[in-house]
């Protein structure tokens, strides 16, 4: 399973389509076994591909900060489940996530200079 991770300095950044890169995380028996760096994409994450990219990797599921209504269904619609709400060390996130204390907060961002 892959997971990816917006981020900026390693922590995870708080607006998916701003991000600085992406980090994917390959998990293999509950552990983080492999890690990538991706250039985040030009352009709103929504239109910019993206989605269909992370899917092409293995991705099914984005740990992200806060993101539009847009970018959660295009990356739906590529199979890959959004949750919102996480901050902070990349790793510690991916573990917290491993470990099912984080959920979807499911808040949903209006503008494109959200950070709620």
């Amino acid at each position: 399973m892959k997971i990816a991770l917006p981020s900026r300095e390693n922590l995870i950044d708080d607006h998916f389509g701003h991000c600085e890169y992406f980090t994917v995380f390959t998990i293999d028996d509950n552990s983080i076994v492999n890690q990538e760096t991706l250039p985040s994409a030009t352009g709103c994450g929504c239109k910019s591909g993206i989605a269909a990219t992370l899917a092409d990797m293995g991705v099914s599921v984005l740990l992200a900060g806060n993101m539009g209504d847009g970018a959660v269904n295009v990356l739906q619609q590529a199979g890959i489940k959004v949750i919102r709400g996480c901050s902070g060390d990349l790793h510690e996130v991916a573990q917290k996530w491993l470990n099912g204390s984080i959920t979807d907060s499911k808040i949903v961002c209006h503008e494109h200079d959200c950070h709620e």
